[in-house]
């Protein structure tokens, strides 16, 4: 089960996200499913098509069965079987 103490142990392939803050403001408030992870980027599949967005540059909230959870994205920039047991910097 994915919680706020746990999320950055989880595979985020699936999760529904938002990107809430980014150095590239054009990115600001896109939102969509993640379809793809790498160790910098995730790639999001938008209203408007599939959208990668950087890792270190963006805080982003991820929605959860009706929850949702803010996530610094330079704490999750690692591969995701790098992050297994890592720490990420989190809000509700």
């Amino acid at each position: 089960m994915i919680t706020i103490d746990t999320i950055a142990r989880h595979e985020l392939i699936g999760l529904e996200t938002q990107v809430v803050e980014s150095s590239n403001l054009q990115l600001v408030g896109l939102n969509g499913r993640v379809i793809n992870e790498t160790k910098s980027m995730l790639t999001i599949n938008t209203k408007k098509g599939k959208k990668m967005i950087p890792k270190l540059t963006s805080n982003l909230k991820f929605f959860i069965k009706g929850e949702s959870f803010l996530v610094n994205g330079s704490s999750i920039a690692k591969r995701p079987f790098e992050r297994l047991g890592a720490k990420a910097w989190l809000e509700t």
